[in-house]
Formats: C-alpha cells, structure tokens, sequence
C-alpha cells in the first residue's frame, strides 16, 4: 500500500497516510478538526529507476559479463526523415 501526503489549508498541519488505492483520502484534519480542508500533496518518488537496463546489469555478479540482453530491441530507434514539403505558390 502507497503512503500518501496530505495537508490541511485550515491550519496547515501536514501529514501522511497509509491506505489502499481504492480508499478514500481523508476529509477530516487530525490537527484542528475541520473537514472538507484536506488535500493530497504531490509528492516524489522515495526512489528512480534510471538508464537502460538496470533491471538486468544491478544484480550480475562481478564475473559475469555486464550486458544487455534484450540486444538492439532496447536501443531507441532512429527517427525517420519528415518528407520534404514544397513551399506554396500563388498563381
């Protein structure tokens, strides 16, 4: 289950929670009591998954050779060339 980050525009009591997708944030501040001031904050993540194949090349041992398995299917594709447009004419 996420935990997710509130805060109270009444008071500006700051919190966090632990529930389940589907839950309900809560409507009621802990701090002062007032409802319908709670709202969920926008917050980042605790961790990044970056680069290409870190799933594969973190957990290798050091003998191991250190490669990408998924191969050339992994390595973005070249962009196409846009077709030429030709300016338009005033006849």
């Amino acid at each position: 289950m996420p935990i997710y980050a509130f805060a109270c525009t009444a008071c500006g009591h700051h919190f966090d929670r632990l529930q389940k997708l589907a839950a309900a944030d809560p409507d009621t501040c802990p701090n002062c009591g007032k409802q319908g001031c709670v709202h969920r904050q926008l917050t980042a993540p605790q961790f990044r998954l970056a680069g290409g194949g870190w799933y594969e090349t973190d957990f290798k041992k050091d003998g191991e050779k250190k490669h990408n398995l998924a191969g050339d299917a992994a390595k973005p594709a070249a962009p196409a060339s846009a077709p030429e447009s030709k300016p338009a004419t005033s006849e």
